[in-house]
């Protein structure tokens, strides 16, 4: 290995040196469940929502650790502010969704020929007009359904509501995100190693995917984008990726589930030598990220971290705005059962820093057609303040710290 940790090795290599971390952390509990829902059921009752749809994915997971891909068959539940849980399931599907089934609750099912919103209906038969609260993630189709069978619910999106629960990190979760961060952390120092002119974009790929699963995220990498060279000046990749040359950037942004949780780190670093102008753009990145974590404070808006970076950024000529060479997207995204989620650290975002709030400091710098520098890592805000889950880079010559 190279004294900075670039390049030096071999795919075969590192492969073998790798091995899971210690101290994993247990799974969420059933009580953790139960807790989200009766949160949401006190929202509920403050708003005077009388009736939520959580479609299957991300929400339902969240609420009632039921896992359960969505399709064009309804699969969901529909919570009443009392605790009352139905799940919606086709009926030839019931026996594998209890396999799935987190929190326990009744089962509403329909069958193939039937229209599941009439079913619903008949089972619900609220007279009254009341409040329904869809989930936002919900296809068109199941609002509209909703709209034509129950015609005295006046519709509402649960978004705000599912929001105020998850955007609030309980201990547990951030101790599993912890983990998965640590997991990618060390996946992407290896994958730093076995750089060397010639690799193949999808040969990293495939290195950092064995990576993660060796090093405890069976599923292999959440997600993956390697890039080199003028590639990196587009933030999510090109339909054809270069192969690495001498003096080229190296950009490498990725992460896993573990225990439900998701990582996502970026890194960038060179093969060779960087010109002037690469290392300047660098370390304005570095000082950009730390711009935007001082900003941090809580009951402050998130708004405010995106305007106080692109405060730095301008000092430095660049943008404004959107504008290239700059930043041409939003500062940070928050993160948790999925890798976007709220709060999103973005212009004009009102919601107000609180502790628990976990999300990601990426404020990636693009030179057009030339190169682009992203350092991402993520912070979760605790009770005295802001912390990061990995250490950020700090010297472009030693991006991994081997020389502390």
């Amino acid at each position: 290995m190279n004294k900075n940790g670039i390049g030096g090795s071999s795919v075969e290599k590192e492969l073998q040196k790798l091995k899971p971390l210690h101290g994993a952390p247990e799974p969420i509990v059933e009580n953790e469940f139960k807790g989200r829902l009766q949160k949401l059921c006190g929202l509920m009752k403050q708003e005077s929502v009388e009736m939520i749809y959580i479609n299957a994915g991300p929400n339902l997971y969240y609420f009632t650790g039921t896992k359960w891909s969505p399709s064009e068959r309804l699969v969901g539940a529909i919570l009443f502010p009392d605790e009352t849980l139905i799940y919606v399931v086709p009926e030839f599907e019931i026996g594998t969704v209890l396999e799935y089934m987190g929190i326990q609750g009744e089962i509403l099912p329909w069958k193939e020929h039937e229209n599941v919103f009439q079913v619903i209906s008949d089972k619900i038969a609220i007279k009254k007009d009341f409040k329904l609260a869809i989930d936002d993630t919900a296809a068109f189709r199941i609002s509209s359904g909703f709209t034509q069978f129950l015609k005295n619910a006046k519709q509402v999106s649960a978004e705000h509501l599912f929001m105020q629960c998850r955007m609030y990190k309980s201990s547990v979760e951030i101790e599993n995100i912890q983990y998965a961060m640590n997991i990618t952390m060390e996946v992407q120092k290896a994958t730093a190693r076995i750089m060397r002119v010639g690799i193949s974009s999808a040969e990293v790929v495939t290195f950092i995917d064995k990576a993660h699963r060796i090093m405890g995220a069976d599923k292999g990498s959440y997600f993956c984008i390697v890039l080199f060279g003028k590639d990196t000046s587009f933030p999510h990749g090109v339909k054809n990726p270069k192969n690495l040359e001498d003096g080229d950037i190296i950009l490498v942004d990725t992460g896993c589930e573990f225990n439900g949780y998701i990582s996502d780190i970026t890194r960038c670093y060179f093969l060779g030598t960087p010109t002037k102008k690469q290392q300047n753009i660098w370390e304005i990145e570095r000082d950009a990220q730390f711009a935007a974590f001082s900003a941090i404070q809580e009951n402050k808006a998130c708004g405010m971290i995106d305007d106080e970076t692109r405060k730095l950024l301008e000092k430095n000529d660049l943008g404004p705005g959107y504008q290239l060479p700059g930043l041409p997207h939003r500062v940070g995204h928050g993160i948790g059962i999925e890798i976007h989620e709220h709060p999103f650290i973005v212009k004009d975002n009102p919601i107000k820093l609180k502790a628990g709030m976990c999300f990601s400091i990426e404020p990636m710098i693009c030179v057009k057609d030339e190169f682009g520098v992203r350092l991402e890592d993520h912070v979760y805000l605790g009770e005295d303040g802001p912390v990061w889950f990995t250490e950020p880079a700090m010297d472009i010559e030693d991006p991994f710290g081997y020389s502390k």
